[in-house]
């Protein structure tokens, strides 16, 4: 059963939700957080290249990366409009399994989808470094991506990003608000996707690069795509949170990363003279 008005918050939710296509590459899902056109959306769906935002109105404009964060798998976007809908952000640390929470996305190309769901849990997830997740029973496709996760009241408590078993993971909106404050990690230039690989003589967290921004740092040092990254000056990765470490240690100076490429059993290295910006894919 819910809760009276239900139906008029996902009307807002749904008029604060944008679809967000990355030139034929993909498309997904984005939420406006301020009137003057500010959208949040997941790093692997804020592509390098042209982005294209349309609104619930229909209304299309063209989008600029204003920041990208390996960590927590955010884009920051901004499109030239005003006095457009934005959702309010929540905290997601009031959060408690068993709130009704809704999503709000563009599912295989269907505008304004919404499902809804409870919370199961906030907090880290075996594999996924020890950064929190928000875990509900919502059930997500291809294209909701970046969309919003919010709660009965219609506040914005995360950023839904990828399915693990039949629960939907995002983003808590508290990482939302840290790096719309600023608070962003020292950039690399690369979009990456987590993989298991066979490397050095045991199985290792590998991060394979999807796509360089030109001129980017990785780009810079001959990384291509396809490489995958497996450590930063002679410590393997574990966590996704490893490679941002290593990162912010090593700002303004030369970071050495080592990765595969092609034969997973030759192990190569690689010096990085650090600075454009980063994305991880779910």
């Amino acid at each position: 059963m819910f809760p009276p008005g239900f139906g008029e918050v996902a009307e807002r939710l749904r008029r604060s939700t944008v679809h967000i296509s990355a030139g034929g590459r993909g498309h997904g899902s984005g939420i406006i957080v301020k009137s003057e056109g500010t959208i949040v959306t997941n790093a692997h769906v804020a592509r390098f290249g042209r982005l294209a935002v349309t609104l619930w109105d229909g209304r299309s404009f063209p989008a600029e990366i204003a920041t990208r964060d390996l960590r927590r798998d955010l884009a920051i976007l901004r499109v030239p409009a005003s006095n457009v809908p934005a959702a309010p952000l929540g905290d997601s640390n009031q959060l408690r399994p068993g709130e009704l929470v809704i999503a709000i996305g563009n599912p295989l190309g269907f505008m304004g989808a919404l499902t809804a769901g409870i919370i199961h849990a906030v907090g880290p997830l075996p594999g996924l470094g020890p950064r929190k997740w928000i875990q509900a029973g919502v059930r997500l496709a291809p294209g909701n991506s970046g969309g919003p996760l919010a709660d009965a009241s219609g506040n914005v408590v995360g950023v839904n990003t990828m399915v693990a078993g039949r629960l939907g993971l995002a983003v808590p909106s508290n990482e939302v608000s840290r790096l719309l404050r600023g608070e962003n990690p020292q950039p690399l230039g690369v979009t990456l996707r987590p993989m298991r690989v066979a490397a050095a003589g045991r199985e290792l967290l590998g991060l394979m690069i999807l796509e360089l921004a030109p001129d980017g740092a990785a780009s810079r040092a001959s990384l291509l795509p396809g490489d995958i990254l497996v450590g930063a000056d002679g410590r393997f990765f574990s966590a996704l949170e490893d490679l941002e470490d290593a990162l912010q240690a090593n700002s303004g100076r030369v970071l050495r990363l080592q990765f595969v490429r092609g034969d997973p059993s030759k192990m190569r290295s690689v010096a990085i003279q650090l600075g454009v910006s980063t994305s991880v894919a779910a």
